[in-house]
């Protein structure tokens, strides 16, 4: 049986932005007809930490997902960053994945433990803790997607595409 995966991106939050590389990467993941999985996609979400996690807390409840992949923009980053955990105040949760297996194969992804201040971080914290909170047999990973370009698109595409099918191996 297939595995549901629910990836989520957000909107551009910038005037200057054209677009957000986590959304333009699950783009190029609806394009690829190759994958076995059950992906359910929630794209755009607004760059408002309240909004965005009742959003995907209420898709999370809708879908009853297998695994989730919140995936968020970081301009300043050169490759996928996979983060291993969330925090609010002096409260820290982890990802119940072992990522360096959930990686293995890759080429180019880093495991952050600095999910930034910000909707991602409170986004990632927001499901962690709700899965928590409900005794949910679901996984949540975060992943933050660099600025996409021809050169690095094939590579970020391929990393993330393992991610999701060892997730569904898992």
């Amino acid at each position: 049986m297939a595995k549901r995966i629910l990836l989520t991106s957000f909107e551009v939050w910038l005037s200057d932005q054209l677009s957000n590389s986590s959304d333009d990467l699950l783009l190029e993941v609806i394009k690829d007809d190759s994958l076995l999985h059950d992906l359910k996609f929630l794209r755009r979400l607004p760059v408002d930490v309240h909004l965005a996690s009742s959003q995907v807390i209420q898709k999370i409840s809708e879908l009853q997902p297998d695994y989730i992949i919140c995936c968020g923009m970081a301009a300043n980053r050169t490759k996928l960053s996979v983060e291993a955990v969330a925090s609010f105040e002096s409260t820290v949760l982890p990802t119940t994945f072992n990522l360096e297996k959930l990686v293995t194969g890759a080429t180019a992804i880093e495991i952050s433990h600095d999910c930034g201040k910000f909707v991602c971080n409170s986004l990632y914290y927001a499901v962690l803790n709700y899965l928590c909170q409900n005794q949910s047999a679901a996984g949540c990973i975060f992943v933050h997607v660099p600025v996409l370009n021809s050169e690095n698109l094939p590579i970020v595409l391929a990393d993330f595409l393992l991610i999701i099918n060892n997730l569904a191996l898992s």
